[in-house]
């Protein structure tokens, strides 16, 4: 069973990798060098990921047109990357433009073509286009999008030219054609809601003196309002928070807005989990048992219910009580915040949400971090932590994405550097 494995391996990793008094992200580690992975060539129109290039799983829908007298032409970028070739047959530097996103993807693939191929470069057929030669809601008109080949034009290289691609971090590869792979990126708009799960700066806990405290301004050690329930239902409770899983004051993100019945309002990323009932529920209603489950943010309906706190501050709060969804909005804010509390959930904004995000389980998130806790418990810290992903959030993805399937995972999980 693969719970068992992950909780051991990253229970003997997290003790091996991480110092107390200073915090790291994964390295290579003692011993003997793992040997290469084995990369197999893409087949003949064969995509990657396998779901349409304009999903959430992939590239992301589309935007609009750029046009060099539009807005959003700052959007796009040029490349003069020399290990590049740039076909350019229109020769306006059209080829050239594209954003930053696409632009060291690119960069990184053309790397990997000169390590592979003695002698070899990267050359890019069609970048962005401005001349509507492409379908309707293509790619290529917002600069999200390249076909590329090798310099040689050795269609016999191209299969593998496409795994390279997939490699390279590029978020949709498509051997579409004898003559080229198609590449595409997400939006920079879309890449800006990435990086796990966490609330914004603004966003308010409880404390255990029945103040409110907001984010920004919390620190661990302090004792908030939580769920005791694994699933949220339950006594609530003051659990104390241990770290925070990501820290970042400055970054300004993408936020679903959740809306109740109740005025309850919570702002949370796409990847974050939310604790939502499954069965028919009403405004004040008691959860009952086994009906609630979390869900991502992103996947979150009016009609859906949520569970919000009862009681003024200062006041002894009991269980939470269900409230319908009503509204469900995004919006721009800055900060963004993961605080971690031993009982693994947290109130924010009156509503109890889960203080995981990116895997589609609470329950396997909760027993992931086991290891965290027990440091915690064992020795007063969980290490180093300045701003940034915690090191033990990036330990623990990279081992998930070694032991899970990509299914668990929620697609605007944890950016990637550079991404």
């Amino acid at each position: 069973m693969l719970l068992p494995t992950l909780v051991t391996c990253l229970a003997g990793c997290a003790f091996l990798l991480s110092p107390v008094s200073e915090g790291c992200g994964p390295g290579r580690g003692y011993g003997k060098r793992r040997s290469p992975r084995k990369l197999a060539p893409l087949a003949y129109k064969q995509f990657s990921p396998n779901v349409a290039e304009k999903t959430l799983g992939a590239s992301g829908r589309y935007e609009g047109k750029i046009t060099r007298n539009s807005d959003r032409f700052k959007e796009l970028t040029p490349n003069y990357n020399p290990d590049i070739i740039f076909k350019d047959e229109e020769n306006t530097g059209a080829d050239r433009m594209m954003t930053q996103r696409c632009k060291d993807k690119l960069n990184s693939l053309a790397i990997s073509v000169m390590n592979l191929w003695t002698g070899v470069r990267l050359r890019v057929t069609e970048g962005w286009d401005e001349d509507g030669h492409h379908s309707e809601e293509s790619l290529h008109y917002e600069g999200r999008a390249v076909d590329i080949t090798t310099s040689d034009r050795d269609r016999n290289k191209y299969a593998m030219l496409a795994r390279l691609a997939v490699e390279a971090g590029f978020d949709w590869v498509y051997y579409e054609s004898k003559a080229h792979v198609h590449c595409s990126v997400k939006s920079e708009h879309s890449v800006a809601a990435k990086s796990g799960g966490c609330f914004p700066g603004g966003a308010l806990v409880t404390l255990e003196n029945g103040g409110q405290r907001s984010i920004r301004d919390l620190q661990p050690g302090k004792r908030v309002l939580a769920s005791s329930g694994s699933d949220g239902s339950g006594e609530l409770v003051y659990s104390e928070v241990l770290a925070f899983l990501d820290h970042d004051p400055m970054t300004r993100k993408l936020f679903y807005t959740i809306r109740t019945e109740a005025g309850a309002s919570l702002s949370l990323t796409a990847a974050h989990l939310l604790l939502v009932s499954e069965g028919n529920c009403s405004e004040g209603a008691a959860p009952a048992h086994g009906t609630m489950r979390t869900m991502y943010a992103s996947d979150a309906q009016p009609g859906q219910c949520v569970l919000v706190a009862e009681g003024e501050a200062g006041q002894k709060h009991g269980e939470g009580r269900l409230s319908p969804i009503t509204q469900v909005s995004m919006r721009e804010d800055r900060g963004a915040y993961a605080p971690l509390t031993d009982r693994g959930t947290v109130v924010v904004d009156g509503v109890v949400a889960s203080c995981y995000a990116v895997v589609n389980q609470h329950t396997l998130a909760h027993w992931a971090f086991l290891p965290l806790r027990l440091m915690h418990r064992w020795t007063g810290t969980t290490g180093h932590h300045g701003n940034g992903l915690h090191w033990y959030s990036r330990l623990l993805h990279w081992l998930g994405r070694l032991l899970l399937d990509s299914e668990h995972f929620h697609p605007w999980g944890v950016a990637q550097p550079g991404g």
